[in-house]
């Protein structure tokens, strides 16, 4: 069976819940990226509108910013695609390849990390509020 998944992981709980869903599947981690100019260009020609839009002081609405800032995490990719620079059908095609060469580790490797991290908050001691008497 093959599925794809396509989620923004803005938060750690969102990329705990994915690694938790997909815990022992094979899966390739894939980023796909923008540049926030071709972004904010594509919303500008865009039908219908709707969309935040930013001010004279600053043109990137602040929800656009902080997707941007969020979504990619930090954490590490088996393959990073660029919608600024590949069509869709490029951008099948660079997955396509990847997924030709194998399995993917970067997702593994984020849910080891995870579950270290749980780990390490599981053991500290309960601190007492000091309200709690």
């Amino acid at each position: 069976m093959n599925v794809v998944v396509d989620v923004g992981h803005h938060d750690a709980a969102i990329l705990a819940d994915c690694a938790r869903r997909l815990g022992g599947l094979p899966v390739l981690f894939v980023g796909v990226r923008c540049p926030i100019e071709a972004i904010m260009r594509r919303r500008a020609e865009s039908e219908g509108g709707g969309y935040v839009v930013g001010t004279a002081e600053d043109a990137v609405p602040a929800p656009v910013r902080l997707w941007q800032e969020r979504v990619h995490g930090g954490w590490a990719y088996d393959l990073e695609v660029d919608t600024s620079l590949l069509d869709p059908g490029e951008c099948a095609a660079a997955i396509r390849r990847r997924l030709e060469a194998g399995v993917g580790t970067a997702f593994g490797a984020i849910v080891d990390a995870l579950l270290r991290t749980a780990a390490f908050v599981a053991e500290q001691p309960r601190r007492r509020s000091p309200s709690a008497g």
